[in-house]
């Protein structure tokens, strides 16, 4: 009914038309209010109108406090991490949400996000600070739209300082952000972007595998390094059996609890040093069951530590 009011309606006209008191009117106004923050209360002396303007068409699309606080608390935590590029991104993004507010609605949904994000924050670990320009990532990603090929001088691999000239597949951001694509005839591999220089966007049409996903490409390793791919079995003791339960080691994870109270994890993913690193953070309570290669590295780790501290 107030959608559907151009004058709107006073807390006695509500009561009457729902056949409730006026303060169950007043309740249930407040109500609306809270999930619909754009209605408006107009001044009719001796009393006060309510309306949502514009009917029901944009009613839904008006974001929560709790959604834009997600969104400022995930450019923040872009912006920790050092992913300026995407986290200019999601400062744009609200600034044109809350700039898409009417007046009314903008006034009464601020404090409130403001609360939220001074009570919410991210913990930012320890790691690489992602390598994000802008301008690179823009060309790329213009690429990717028109389905072009790409040419950049890259200072990596085997022939460091060669123009390499690809077809992008797409960008994986981690520890650090890599362009995945196809060089030639060759399957996709993953390039540091801080390692490319000189990019240009090629007048070439360049179009990804139609069987090609980014998912499955990332899916296969356990991290960004590609390798091997490996069965691998994982057993987690008693001890940390309630942390292995919760705990997220790969996409393609299965994962059984055995009658001795400790945990079995199984999946298949290449990158066996990297998943040596992770399992370091363990301790004593994983046990590596396979593959060997596995087993090897993470030997081959802990010997180079050892040595890198005088333990040998």
């Amino acid at each position: 009914m107030l959608a559907g009011s151009a004058e709107g309606m006073t807390l006695d006209e509500m009561a009457r038309a729902l056949d409730v008191g006026r303060r169950t009117a007043e309740r249930m106004r407040d109500a609306v209010w809270t999930a619909f923050p754009q209605m408006e209360a107009i001044d009719d002396p001796p009393t006060k109108r309510f309306r949502i303007p514009s009917g029901l068409d944009g009613v839904f699309q008006t974001p929560t406090a709790e959604e834009l606080a997600a969104l400022r608390t995930a450019a923040d935590g872009y912006k920790a991490s050092g992913a300026e590029a995407r986290a200019a991104s999601l400062y744009a993004l609200e600034g044109k949400l809350l700039s898409a507010l009417r007046g009314a609605a903008r006034r009464k949904v601020a404090p409130d996000v403001e609360a939220l994000v001074q009570a919410e924050t991210i913990a930012v670990h320890a790691g690489p600070r992602p390598f994000e320009d802008q301008a690179l990532l823009t060309a790329i990603r213009t690429a990717i739209k028109g389905l072009s090929a790409l040419s950049f001088r890259y200072e990596g691999g085997s022939t460091p300082g060669r123009t390499r000239e690809v077809t992008p597949l797409g960008v994986l951001f981690g520890r650090s952000n890599y362009l995945v694509a196809s060089e030639g005839a060759g399957g996709p591999r993953s390039w540091r972007l801080d390692r490319m220089s000189d990019l240009k966007v090629l007048d070439k049409p360049a179009s990804p595998p139609e069987d090609f996903s980014l998912q499955a490409f990332a899916d296969e390793s356990f991290g960004i390094y590609h390798d091997e791919i490996q069965d691998v079995v994982l057993r987690i003791k008693p001890e940390g059996a309630e942390d292995a339960l919760r705990w997220r080691f790969h996409a393609t994870q299965k994962v059984t609890q055995e009658e001795d109270g400790s945990v079995l994890v199984t999946f298949r993913a290449g990158g066996m040093r990297e998943l040596a690193w992770h399992l370091f953070t363990w301790g004593d309570k994983i046990e590596i069951v396979g593959p060997q290669a596995l087993k090897e590295k993470m030997i081959e780790e802990l010997r180079e530590a050892g040595r890198a501290h005088g333990a040998w």
